[in-house]
């Protein structure tokens, strides 16, 4: 697997839902919590693809700490760490340079900027541009950033505002020589993905965007995901015509993939560029399933 963020550079295969399928699952990266990363011992497990991008999500009741230790054992096992910054949870800019101090020792050279989900923000930062305006990412060694994207909408922030973000993090991107991509929370919905995508298309143009799919796992325990995530509404869609035997069953995105993948091979100059999943039913079983898929 190759897992690339740099710039969308693809040479158009039209017409080939199959390979880009194949893209699409090639660009994939996973979600892991440092809990999860340390609970798999020393030696690197044969179902975690070499190669693999992994992001390190700062959950509030966590420390930046467990996230530098994650991010060390997945450098040793050759798999490219990202880990979440949430600029709400940055208490002065002194802290910001110590942890990327720490980053930059690791050899870490690519971040995923988030504002974050703390209602009160531990210092001056309340957006991830302001932690871009700062100019520490390039002082030590971050040269690659990936921010958020939002196909379902925020909950307290308009769309108007969601645009303008993307807008001004593109242009600094540009005018300071950092690569530029885009993560996006999950859905379930095959057209407001497509929908997004192409409402954001030249906004985007020239910055890939990673779909956020949901892994593998049960679909009860999806749909307890989605409500948490702020995804509910397209999570009903799941959930028209079923009895409560087959909420039990498992759920895969393959639907999604193949959905996305038609979508590409028809709009080749498309953003979208790869996967990224977050793994509810298990690191391993999302790990399993884009290796089957590969």
């Amino acid at each position: 697997m190759n897992f690339e963020s740099g710039s969308v550079d693809r040479k158009p295969v039209l017409h080939d839902p199959a390979f880009a399928a194949a893209e699409l699952i090639k660009n994939a990266s996973l979600e892991a919590t440092p809990k999860q990363i340390a609970s798999l011992g020393d030696e690197k497990p044969d179902w975690l693809a070499d190669g693999m991008r992994v992001y390190v999500p700062f959950l509030p009741s966590a420390k930046f700490e467990d996230a530098f230790v994650a991010c060390e054992i997945l450098k040793k096992w050759g798999i490219e760490p990202v880990p979440h910054l949430p600029a709400r949870a940055v208490p002065n800019e002194q802290a910001l340079r110590l942890w990327l101090l720490a980053l930059q020792a690791l050899g870490v050279t690519q971040i995923l900027l988030i504002a974050g989900d703390i209602d009160d923000p531990k210092g001056p930062f309340t957006d991830t541009l302001q932690l871009m305006e700062l100019g520490l990412f390039q002082e030590f060694g971050i040269d690659g950033i990936g921010v958020a994207g939002h196909p379902e909408g925020h909950p307290i922030v308009s769309e108007a505002v969601l645009v303008d973000a993307l807008k001004r993090k593109r242009d600094y991107a540009l005018q300071h020589g950092l690569s530029l991509w885009v993560v996006t929370q999950f859905s379930f919905e095959q057209t407001v993905l497509e929908q997004w995508l192409e409402d954001h298309q030249t906004i985007l143009e020239g910055i890939p965007v990673y779909l956020g799919l949901a892994g593998p796992t049960r679909l009860k325990n999806l749909l307890s995901y989605a409500a948490q995530c702020g995804v509910a509404t397209s999570a009903k869609a799941l959930t028209r015509n079923l009895n409560a035997a087959r909420l039990l069953r498992p759920w895969t995105p393959d639907s999604l993939l193949k959905a996305m993948a038609e979508f590409q091979s028809e709009r080749p100059e498309s953003v979208l560029k790869g996967i990224h999943l977050f793994p509810f039913g298990g690191l391993k079983q999302s790990s399993e399933w884009l290796v089957k898929k590969a």
